[in-house]
């Protein structure tokens, strides 16, 4: 009789110390916050140098102002950040364990960004992505390890919400589920387990939500001033709908309510016109001083 064979698990053995993390936009930006501070070394990764100091100086302040607030201590914001590096080369990644993908919510340029970093990576590294809607099955594909890929979800903004959804591909293996929940908890996050479904839970029902309150103004119903206060002193929601929307992108919210539309079939998914039109006129809410409110001057004004 031969001998049992013993299969060597690299995933299992893996021990998280280094994260990388590509896209040093509000997502990244944040994930490279909180896991510093939860004592992982950061490799940020992005095409522009710019991009990526601007990157560093949101996070300073965004520590500078929870040291103020006493939720970390001065030695923890210096700590955390001497923990971070920044690069423009994925050849950086090469010591990550663990790699998360925060870049810009499209299919395509999510591909390109794994067919690039695979190579660069060490054949044990785990894969994430910080994708909120895109099927977590359909991006590992890509890669050369679908069953060390994994989503990743956090919320925005990153330091301040508490969830993060987890999302396993149907190859996604155990001890990747397993070292990625782990991360997430390090991270003071509480994980909430999500079926690879169209834009998982979250968003699977607040981006409906707000592409119903872009109808009702695109129909006249109110203004966007009486559509942001009917919902935040009649349902006590803390942001009204038109107000999130700009706050999340609406450039993200079109393409949530694209993938939901095409990947369920049905017409209570459809995109609002009016939110296409004002993402082809680059009205994309904050990040552009210009969506369903104008934020150019000293307070939010709308622009209906």
């Amino acid at each position: 009789m031969n001998a049992p064979v013993t299969i060597k698990d690299e995933t299992a053995m893996v021990d998280i110390r280094e994260i990388g993390v590509i896209g040093a936009g509000q997502m990244g930006s944040g994930i490279a916050h909180v896991a510093s501070l939860a004592g992982y070394s950061i490799k940020l990764i992005d095409i522009s140098q710019d991009q990526l100091d601007k990157a560093i100086g949101t996070i300073q302040r965004n520590m500078d102002r929870q040291v103020k607030r006493e939720k970390i201590s001065a030695d923890d914001r210096d700590a955390a950040m001497t923990r971070i590096e920044t690069g423009i080369d994925y050849s950086s990644l090469k010591d990550a364990d663990l790699v998360i993908e925060a870049a810009t919510e499209n299919e395509n340029v999510k591909r390109q960004i794994f067919e690039t970093l695979c190579p660069a990576l060490r054949a044990d590294a785990l894969i994430a992505t910080n994708t909120s809607s895109i099927s977590i099955t359909r991006l590992a594909s890509t890669t050369d390890r679908p069953h060390k890929f994994i989503g990743l979800h956090f919320m925005n903004p990153v330091p301040v919400m508490e969830l993060v959804e987890i999302i396993r591909g149907i190859a996604t293996d155990v001890q990747t589920f397993d070292a990625v929940k782990s991360v997430a908890l390090a991270m003071d996050k509480t994980p909430a387990v999500s079926e690879d479904c169209p834009a998982f839970i979250v968003n699977r029902i607040l981006l409906p939500m707000v592409n119903e309150a872009i109808y009702t103004l695109y129909e006249g119903v109110g203004s966007v001033e009486a559509i942001d206060t009917s919902m935040k002193l009649g349902a006590h929601h803390p942001m009204g709908p038109l107000a999130l929307a700009d706050f999340i992108g609406l450039d993200t919210c079109l393409a949530i309510m694209q993938v939901l539309y095409e990947g369920l079939a049905d017409t209570k998914y459809r995109p609002c016109p009016l939110l296409v039109k004002y993402v082809e006129a680059g009205w994309l809410g904050r990040k552009t001083g210009r969506g369903f409110y104008d934020y150019t001057g000293d307070e939010p004004v709308p622009t209906r």
